[in-house]
């Protein structure tokens, strides 16, 4: 049998709105076999052709997904909440290697690889891990897991915009998510649970709603 590789990435790390998305996807499927399926950098692609990729890549491997909510990133450290969404899906899906995008620079990779190898040892496992920035325009494995993190965004931010209205992309930088956030914070309304409160773009909407975009949280 070939070598089982997991590729990580995730959708929405900078949002202020919805859920973080981090998807892995396992496959024993070469390069070749993933660039033709559509797999590349998420963010590179339209909408139709990421729904057009998950579908193909669908067949060749497996993916599964962790959601981490608002709530849960308002209360935590994003980071350390990323880190074990990936363990869970190492756990879950138990790759003979692993790829994953970059979350932070380049300098801070060999001491997230070592953190996750700890966490990794307390449930048996010892996986080669291998983590760059841009990997998922590099590594068609890890190309494919940034589409079923990114479809999967996109789909529940559907989802939340019948029932909220139009959200934008959830961004800060997104007009459509700015307006929708200042038009709230004018009225007094509480924040529904799919805005992340401890971004600093609310404070800087409640200073000025056309004032120049904060990014991150505090």
């Amino acid at each position: 049998m070939g070598v089982r590789r997991m590729g990580i990435d995730e959708a929405g790390r900078g949002c202020v709105l919805g859920d973080l998305f981090v998807a892995a996807y396992v496959t024993q499927a070469d390069d070749d076999a993933l660039r033709t399926a559509g797999a590349t950098d998420s963010k590179a692609i339209s909408a139709k052709r990421r729904r057009s990729a998950r579908a193909a890549l669908g067949p060749l491997g497996t993916a599964a997904i962790r959601r981490i909510s608002p709530s849960a990133i308002d209360a935590g450290n994003l980071n350390a909440l990323e880190e074990a969404a990936i363990v869970e899906l190492i756990v879950e899906l138990r790759p003979d290697a692993v790829w994953l995008d970059a979350l932070g620079p380049p300098s801070a990779l060999p001491a997230l690889a070592a953190r996750l190898r700890a966490a990794l040892a307390e449930h048996g496992i010892d996986v080669p891990i291998h983590g760059e920035p841009k990997a998922d325009a590099r590594f068609p494995v890890v190309g494919a897991a940034s589409l079923f993190a990114k479809v999967g965004r996109d789909e529940a931010l559907a989802e939340a915009d019948a029932v909220w209205g139009p959200l934008g992309s959830g961004y800060p930088s997104d007009p459509v998510t700015r307006a929708w956030l200042a038009e709230r914070l004018a009225r007094g309304e509480p924040l529904p649970p799919i805005v992340r409160t401890r971004w600093g773009t609310l404070d800087n909407l409640r200073a000025s709603p056309t004032a120049p975009v904060t990014t991150g949280s505090d």
